[in-house]
């Protein structure tokens, strides 16, 4: 659909929340697994479970999310009260998190860290499929998505200043409570401030509710069914695990197999501001080849790229900079193509059953990608233990030897086969504009019977596809 486009205003406000979104997203992989057994003192092999353990467990959660949000919309529309809801949940569990109570052990991290996730599943997968509905253009929702990750990655090198300017004021370490509170604090008073100028600002369209409807359990056997989604989020597995070994090992690797714990934060900064460039470079590169094959390219160039650190002398900053730079160009291309590719998934499923089902469908991703990252804490840090890695002391060369290989080697494959899944992707561009027509002839259809639920939702609504403050069917 070409009218009734969005513009570039609503597209950057409705970007905002996801700065202190990705400001949480960050900590809880790379810096709060290091911080609770560094600095709160507990065992690499108990934190690495607890994360894995309660990030499984809210996979449950997320898919509950998805149906809940799709099933009860408000008077603001389908997503943005969801979002509202999500801050305080949010604000108070963060504050837990990053600034743990003296005495905090397993128990106390097990229980605030599922309440965390609760919060980031509500506001993530929400906002997500917020995105995923402003707009039908097979390019505009490469955009918006793109948009939505260059806020991200905004947010992940925005609080990533925070420990980096602690540990250059701190003689190179810095105290682990100082820049988690820090963290914490950054992310309690953007989320309020971001989302209350997004829900402000940018409406939501309404979708007209068609005559013909799939019961909810065949509605389910159709997911199931569905070979185009299963390929969807084996892709976004694949592509979920591979920066979650590296942001898992990053700490350990820059530190001690680098000896750069100094510029461990700067150097990550580097690697995010890269991504944050690279982002338009792969929104053209999708809009002239399709989301798909740009997907499977950036995967390819990270995998072959990564690598090349091991060739690097250690102890160096600058190798290890040009290093993170190019390997960071391709960052932010998996996740957002996968969200743009999953908003044509959508209409797919809104063809075959009746329904919009966005919700249900991005917390299916954002379920794929919380078993990418519960997978690869829980997997490499019991690894670390069996190699015999010591997080506070000295380690041989070939234990070290070993942390590199498992940093590079594992993320490499990973990405090339998320890339091969992806490479022969059915739905293509001429694919969702079919999808598209089909969609528009089969609504405009219901609508010319005042006899259907389609008609009267179009009548009471007034401005169907538009983008309105009113409550959406």
């Amino acid at each position: 659909m070409n009218d009734n486009r969005v513009s570039k205003l609503q597209i950057g406000a409705f970007s905002l929340p996801s700065i202190p979104i990705s400001a949480l997203g960050l900590p809880l992989v790379v810096y709060l697994p290091a911080f609770y057994s560094q600095d709160v003192g507990l065992s690499l092999t108990l934190v690495g479970m607890i994360f894995m353990l309660v990030r499984l467990g809210d996979v449950l959660v997320d898919p509950l999310v998805g149906v809940f949000t799709d099933k009860f919309p408000a008077r603001w529309g389908r997503r943005r009260h969801w979002l509202v809801i999500s801050v305080p949940l949010l604000m108070i569990s963060c504050y837990l998190l990053f600034m743990p109570l003296p005495g905090a052990g397993p128990i106390y991290l097990t229980i605030v860290l599922f309440i965390v996730y609760c919060g980031y599943s509500l506001s993530s997968i929400t906002h997500m499929s917020w995105g995923a509905e402003l707009s039908n253009d097979y390019n505009e929702r490469s955009t918006i998505q793109g948009a939505r990750e260059f806020a991200l990655i905004f947010g992940m090198f925005t609080v990533l200043t925070l420990p980096a300017i602690i540990e250059n004021s701190a003689g190179g370490h810095g105290d682990g409570f100082m820049k988690m509170s820090a963290m914490g604090w950054f992310i309690i008073i953007l989320l309020p401030v971001t989302i209350g100028i997004a829900v402000r600002m940018v409406g939501e369209r309404t979708h007209v509710k068609p005559a013909h409807h799939v019961p909810f359990a065949e509605a389910w056997g159709v997911i199931i069914r569905d070979k185009i989604l299963q390929r969807m989020l084996i892709a976004d597995l694949f592509v979920a695990i591979a920066p979650s070994i590296t942001g898992a090992l990053y700490i350990f690797f820059t530190a001690h197999v680098f000896g750069l714990a100094k510029s461990a934060s700067l150097l990550l900064l580097i690697y995010f501001v890269a991504g944050f460039v690279g982002v338009p470079f792969w929104i053209k590169i999708a809009h002239r080849i399709g989301k798909h094959r740009a997907l499977s390219i950036a995967m390819i160039y990270g995998a072959v790229v990564l690598p090349i650190v091991l060739l690097f002398p250690r102890g160096e900053f600058w190798w290890l900079f040009l290093g993170f730079t190019l390997y960071g160009l391709a960052y932010g291309a998996g996740s957002f193509l996968l969200r743009s590719v999953m908003a044509d998934v959508t209409d797919y499923d809104n063809l075959q059953t009746g329904q919009q089902r966005t919700g249900l469908y991005f917390s299916l991703l954002s379920l794929t990608g919380k078993v990418g990252s519960a997978l690869a804490v829980g997997i490499t840090y019991p690894i670390l233990d069996l190699i015999g890695f010591d997080a506070k002391g000295v380690n041989t060369p070939e234990t070290l030897n070993q942390l590199a290989a498992l940093y590079v080697v594992l993320p490499s494959l990973f990405m090339l086969a998320a890339a091969a899944v992806m490479w022969k992707f059915p739905l293509d561009r001429a694919a969702q504009e079919d999808i598209r027509r089909k969609l528009t002839e089969r609504d405009a259809a219901h609508a010319e019977n005042p006899l259907t639920e389609a008609a009267a939702a179009v009548v009471d609504v007034g401005t169907a596809g538009g983008l309105v403050d009113k409550p959406a069917d």
